[in-house]
């Protein structure tokens, strides 16, 4: 445990945990109800993709399509420190209500849309609150659960990441096609309503508050910064390209407010991000390890499917269905990795594995040509699902092992944000990869000029030979993407040797 600094303001003393004493049953009510939580939070972060032509074609607005998913990935993004230090401030149950409050509020709100920009602001509303869900999630384990048994609920967790990423894009599909696509944010509303009625109910611990401050200045140079960095991304990936004045200038902005954010952090009374946590090891290398990892994963993730659906030729729902080996990976690896964990006590060797299979699967996804068999792109999906499974938890584990129970929040709210953050990076340079190498393999020819690199179905009604030479060129563009992923993972397992093995605390301490 680090030595808490002389002078350092104290933002909660928690309580003597009675979560070390609830009931097993009671514990794994709590712990289902934010699980719900998470899973909504998760899913919505990848449903909405498949039904963007069918909101399109009802509310119109092509050119903020992509805000539509952006909206809601920046501000669940952002915020997620912050839900995570306010926790630490007020207590894990009425910050959890007040996160799922607005997050259903926001889904109201989406459902009723009546024009893109409408859609788009609904959406940021809703990620304000689907971020917070995501990190408290976590954060409750570290309350609720002792030590010893983390590691199991952390698979748990994981396991439903793992079905949101990979059936998200399935169950956006189908209801777009059949209730419609403003079902998707109406289903929101008994599900998350049950999760809200279940920790409302459950989660009554005792807390002991001490000063409370809320650190606005760093909420909104992270803020800031983030949505700089973001929108510079967002711009090189369209005609502005890297180099274009407006976009240096938004990059410029970013690394202004990130270094604005670090004296306002050293300044604040009470900061949402405590700059300690950055003494610590562990949580260093945690952020830098899940950042990478962050990225790597992602390319999977986003474009594995593009090439199932453009190079194989096989259908929205049915490419979805096909990503099943990838979830059940990630299912298999969390499952394992968090029991194994639990009966250990040691977590070290989980990511170092899981970076490992991330790097083999990556270049092999690499060398996927028109004509290779599913059943061995089924086969890479898997491995691919368990390097997934294997990174992603064990270092949330090690976060909680490694810092002080007054740090809980702050602490798992940080390191999901550097996930999150590495995802939201890593898909948006990749995109840009893939539409910079897309158009280097298309060339200036009739190819070039007919085809729509954002429409499946263009590609699938073009006539032979015109077809073939499409389909090759997308191929090869996203061999380019994931030769670009393996760097990525090669760094995280340098990262990962970095890690040091903590064995877990004798107690589980709750607000």
């Amino acid at each position: 445990m680090s030595a808490r600094p002389e002078g350092t303001p104290t933002s909660t003393v928690p309580a003597p945990a009675e979560a070390a004493g609830m009931p097993a049953r009671r514990a794994r009510l709590v712990v289902g109800g934010v699980m719900t939580g998470m899973m909504l939070s998760a899913l919505d972060q990848t449903v909405v993709s498949t039904a963007l032509p069918r909101i399109v074609s009802d509310l119109g607005g092509l050119s903020r399509l992509s805000w539509v998913v952006t909206g809601y990935l920046l501000t669940s993004m952002v915020v997620t420190p912050l839900w995570g230090k306010l926790s630490d401030m007020y207590g894990r149950r009425p910050v959890y209500l007040a996160a799922i409050g607005v997050f259903l509020a926001g889904s109201l709100l989406c459902a009723v849309a009546q024009d893109i920009t409408q859609l788009v602001v609904f959406r940021a509303v809703q990620g304000l609150g689907g971020g917070g869900l995501f990190a408290l999630a976590m954060t409750v384990i570290g309350d609720v659960v002792p030590p010893a048994e983390r590691g199991r609920y952390q698979g748990w967790f994981g396991a439903v990441f793992g079905l949101a990423s990979i059936g998200g894009p399935v169950l956006g599909g189908w209801l777009a096609n059949g209730p419609g696509w403003r079902w998707i944010f109406w289903i929101n509303l008994p599900i998350g309503l049950c999760s809200l009625l279940v920790v409302a109910r459950l989660l009554r611990v005792t807390t002991v508050r001490g000063p409370q401050r809320i650190d606005l200045a760093g909420a909104a140079l992270i803020t800031a910064g983030v949505t700089a960095v973001l929108l510079y991304l967002d711009r090189a990936a369209d005609d502005h390209g890297w180099g274009s004045p407006a976009g240096l200038g938004l990059l410029a902005a970013g690394a202004a407010a990130g270094a604005l954010f670090v004296l306002a952090e050293r300044r604040a009374a009470d900061p949402v991000i405590p700059l300690r946590l950055f003494a610590n090891r562990v949580f260093r290398v945690a952020g830098v390890f899940g950042f990478l990892a962050g990225a790597a994963m992602f390319g999977g993730i986003v474009f594995l499917p593009v090439h199932l659906q453009v190079v194989s030729g096989f259908s929205a729902t049915r490419a979805g269905l096909a990503m099943l080996p990838a979830m059940l990976g990630i299912v298999a690896g969390t499952t394992v990795a968090g029991r194994l964990i639990s009966s250990r006590g040691r977590y070290k060797a989980y990511p170092v594995a899981g970076s490992v299979l991330l790097v083999a699967a990556t270049a092999l996804l690499a060398r996927l040509r028109p004509d290779t068999p599913y059943l061995w792109t089924a086969l890479l999906a898997l491995v691919f699902g368990v390097g997934v499974g294997l990174t992603t938890q064990p270092v949330l584990t090690a976060v909680q092992n490694s810092v002080e129970p007054r740090d809980m929040g702050a602490a798992m709210g940080t390191a999901n944000f550097f996930q999150r953050m590495g995802a939201a990076i890593g898909t948006a340079v990749l995109g840009a990869v893939f539409a910079a190498r897309l158009e280097h393999h298309l060339g200036s020819g009739t190819a070039a000029a007919r085809v729509d690199s954002q429409s499946v179905e263009a590609v699938r009604g073009l006539a032979e030979p015109l077809r073939s030479e499409v389909v090759t060129a997308f191929s090869r563009a996203l061999d380019d993407v994931f030769l670009a992923c393996v760097p990525c993972a090669v760094v995280a397992f340098a990262v990962s040797l970095l890690l040091k093995d903590t064995p877990p605390r004798d107690r589980a301490l709750s607000q």
